[in-house]
Order: structure tokens, then C-alpha cells, then sequence
């Protein structure tokens, strides 16, 4: 059965602003890793609307490296469903408005053949958690404190405890957690 991935990049502190972390080649290699087992993500309109704006044209800016754009090809690739109640179109490809409730497509995602699913964003994410619907963890945790931006989980008052998988340290000091549900073995 397919799993719910979350990936997040994080400051020490807990904030999940895009623009506060350390966006090399490294780190980029390693989403660009992690998207070969995902094959649809899960957004909200907010993310959408941020990566929207960005990632489809990332070729056409001479500044991003072989690495940027090996995540933007596998990115943008990759099928994606937008939870909103007020977009009505999605001019990025692959990405279609979702059609049924959060609950109703994730547990028919899972009982179809392939690769994992990916939370896309904080508030999808907080949602599944809130349903026990997320099977594995990645913290990317940025050597930052920052006083701006949404924090994980902010308001969700739940006790989940997590096995601890493995890690990986890049030079930048950045480390990604990898943990899961206990009951995911």
C-alpha cells in the first residue's frame, strides 16, 4: 500500500518559511531524490499559488543550477491536487482541483497501484495528521532561528509519538529527520 509522505524544511525553531532556508545543490539533490518515489502531491492553495509562481519557469532564470532544475523537471512532472475553495483553474501542469473531500482522496490514493503520496504543504499536512493519515516523516531542519513565517503543527493539540528511521547531514549543517508511525513497520 502507498504511503503519505510529508517533507518539510524547517528552522530549528520550528518555522516553515520558504525564505528562510539555505536552498543549495545539496539539499536540492536531495528532494529531487525524494520525489523518485512520489507520484502525486497533495496542496493547499497557498503552496500551490507560491510554487505555481516559481517552479514551471525556473528555466528561464540563468541563476539556478543543474540541481534546481533536476528538482524543477522532477517537480513539475509530478501530478498534483489542490485542495481550495477558491481557485476554479490551475494553469500549472499536471495540477487539477481536487474533486473529493481530503479523506475521501487520500484513503482512494492509497488503494491504487503507485509510487507514495506527498503532503504538499502545512495545512494539508496538519489536516492528515489530525486523521493519523501521514505514515512517515521528513524534518528538514535549516541551523536557523527565525521569528517570521507558519510553524509546524501551530494549534493541533495532539500527543503523536514517532519512530526515529535514519537521518542525513549535508555541509551546509542542515539535517533531514526521517521518522514514521510506530504502527507503519
Amino acid at each position: 500500500m502507498r504511503k503519505v509522505i510529508f517533507a518539510i524544511n524547517s528552522t530549528i525553531n520550528g518555522s516553515a518559511d520558504h525564505t528562510s532556508g539555505i536552498p543549495d545543490d545539496e539539499l536540492h539533490n536531495f528532494y529531487s531524490d525524494y520525489l523518485d518515489n512520489i507520484d502525486v502531491i497533495l496542496m493547499g492553495r497557498k503552496t500551490y499559488e507560491l510554487m505555481e509562481g516559481y517552479w514551471p519557469v525556473a528555466h528561464e532564470d540563468p541563476r539556478n543550477t543543474e540541481s534546481i532544475l533536476k528538482f524543477a523537471d522532477k517537480f513539475n512532472s509530478i501530478r498534483k491536487i489542490i485542495f481550495t475553495k477558491t481557485l476554479k483553474e490551475l494553469k500549472w501542469q499536471n495540477s487539477i482541483l481536487a474533486e473529493r473531500t481530503l479523506v475521501e482522496t487520500v484513503n482512494k490514493l492509497k488503494n491504487e497501484n503507485g509510487k507514495n503520496i506527498s503532503a504538499g504543504s502545512i495545512s494539508i499536512a496538519a489536516q492528515l495528521l489530525k486523521l493519523n493519515l501521514i505514515d512517515e516523516f521528513w524534518f528538514v531542519v535549516h541551523p536557523i532561528i527565525a521569528g517570521k513565517g507558519p510553524r509546524l503543527f501551530d494549534g493541533i493539540d495532539l500527543n503523536t509519538k514517532l519512530k526515529f528511521i535514519d537521518s542525513q547531514k549535508f555541509k551546509s549543517e542542515v539535517i533531514a529527520l526521517h521518522y514514521k508511525k510506530p504502527e507503519s513497520d
